[in-house]
């Protein structure tokens, strides 16, 4: 008899932590559609091209952004920029020398002596026409919040012309609006590369993450004095 009851016991108490999960997933999931259906909703209106950007500023209706903003990506062992990343800096490289932005901002990952997106990304576009003096090198752009954080704070940006791939594009808009930059977006897509799936679904946790970010404002890992992005680009060279 009290076999049965303790077993009885047990059942209720395993359905009802079963009712309580599955209700937490339930609620997990629709706050994981809902945010990223906000952010790509309010982002989405700002992802455009090269060529409208074109005719905008053609009919008088835009002025130059102060910068583009290139997001970092990897960098090879050998020093070489992986595909996504050249696709970024290629299409930033087109949009400065399109007379669309007054500067480029390379943003990416220079924690380590040994790993170094930004003077690459720097190095290249330098060697394609660029002026040193026109290209900032953010060393601590260590996330796509910490970029635009940096951005505004560091740089002092106010327009800025995003550049990365599309299903990372809508997030980049979204926290560069978040620190009341004036932005929009340029999809640098030029292919689909091995792990794209992978990529979108870390993509939708990640702007789940950054609209928390973006209402706390915690401060980036590093800040540093003020290098207006309306000077001169190698203040913030290294080496």
């Amino acid at each position: 008899m009290i076999r049965k009851i303790n077993k009885d016991f047990c059942r209720k108490w395993l359905l009802r932590i079963s009712a309580v999960s599955g209700g937490l997933v339930i609620l997990g999931l629709a706050c994981l559609g809902t945010v990223n259906f906000y952010v790509k909703h309010s982002a989405g209106k700002k992802i455009t091209t090269i060529e409208t950007l074109l005719e905008a500023q053609e009919e008088n209706t835009a002025s130059q952004a102060d910068a583009v903003l290139v997001l970092g990506a990897k960098v090879k062992a050998n020093g070489e920029m992986s595909p996504m990343l050249k696709e970024r800096v290629d299409a930033g490289i087109e949009i400065y020398q399109k007379g669309l932005a007054k500067k480029i901002i390379m943003s990416g990952d220079h924690g380590r002596e040994d790993y170094d997106e930004v003077n690459t990304m720097k190095s290249y576009a330098v060697e394609r026409g660029v002026p040193s003096e026109d290209i900032f090198m953010d060393h601590a752009g260590f996330s796509t919040y910490e970029s635009m954080y940096r951005a505004k704070e560091i740089f002092q940006t106010e327009t800025v012309i995003v550049v990365t791939q599309k299903y990372h594009l809508y997030r980049a808009v979204y926290d560069a609006q978040a620190f009341s930059m004036k932005a929009a977006g340029v999809a640098c897509d030029r292919a689909v590369y091995r792990g794209d799936r992978y990529r979108k679904l870390r993509e939708m946790l990640a702007r789940v993450k950054d609209f928390g970010y973006t209402i706390l404002k915690p401060e980036p890992t590093f800040l540093g004095d003020v290098i207006p992005v309306s000077g001169n680009g190698n203040l913030t060279n290294d080496i």
